[in-house]
């Protein structure tokens, strides 16, 4: 049987669902109609449905959602109901800060080394995670059953690293360096480029300030 194609836009629409289930299951709810739960995410109901309907529906008529069951179905689906190895590549402000971060580990995500070029930071310590030197990278992914690489080094670096982190093994990459990266097929690239998300907020305040009517002297 062929797989369904799913859009981007599902996919991407997923996690929100996922952590709004998380807030309804700690503050006790069991069960959630596609109305209230348009009213908290303010998506509308029937994209909440058809979203949800390329994965089954999960829903009962004059039920709605059982709420736990959809957070795990969901999990399920995002694959983090399973454990990711990762290892994170650059050792600097943020790379600590990504190792800083143990919600990752509530969502399966294992962080299994860090790694860097600079003498100043190999044999740093953080989080119990020692930085190891970049020469150690190919034997430590074959040891350590690592399928998930964080890129956070500068972009002139980027493709000689992913290069090698391909060559390895590795099938993710969580890109963070501000280069476009050129990977086979079966290589996954998550793209996150921090200085774009704030050029868009930017415009989005400009705009604000652009549709505000003229203030009555």
């Amino acid at each position: 049987m062929e797989r369904k194609e799913i859009s981007k836009a599902v996919i991407s629409r997923l996690p929100r669902y996922y952590r709004y289930l998380g807030e309804l299951i700690e503050e006790g709810v069991e069960r959630i109609s596609s109305n209230e739960l348009s009213a908290r995410m303010k998506v509308t109901a029937s994209q909440i449905r058809q979203d949800l309907n390329n994965f089954g529906g999960f829903g009962q008529q004059g039920y709605g959602y059982n709420v736990k069951y959809l957070y795990s179905e969901i999990a399920r689906i995002l694959g983090i109901d399973q454990q990711h190895n990762l290892i994170i590549i650059g050792a600097g402000n943020l790379g600590q800060a990504i190792a800083n971060y143990t919600n990752f580990e509530r969502r399966g995500f294992v962080i299994k080394g860090m790694f860097d070029i600079n003498p100043k930071l190999i044999g740093l310590v953080i989080r119990g995670i020692e930085v190891r030197s970049v020469d150690d990278l190919e034997h430590f992914i074959r040891e350590n059953e690592i399928q998930i690489a964080a890129l956070t080094i500068p972009k002139t670096k980027a493709p000689e690293i992913a290069q090698r982190l391909v060559n390895a093994g590795i099938k993710a990459i969580w890109n963070f360096a501000h280069t476009d990266l050129v990977v086979p097929e079966g290589v996954v690239v998550e793209n996150v480029h921090l200085s774009e998300s704030l050029m868009r907020l930017s415009y989005r305040v400009c705009s604000m300030y652009d549709q505000e009517p003229e203030k009555i002297k």
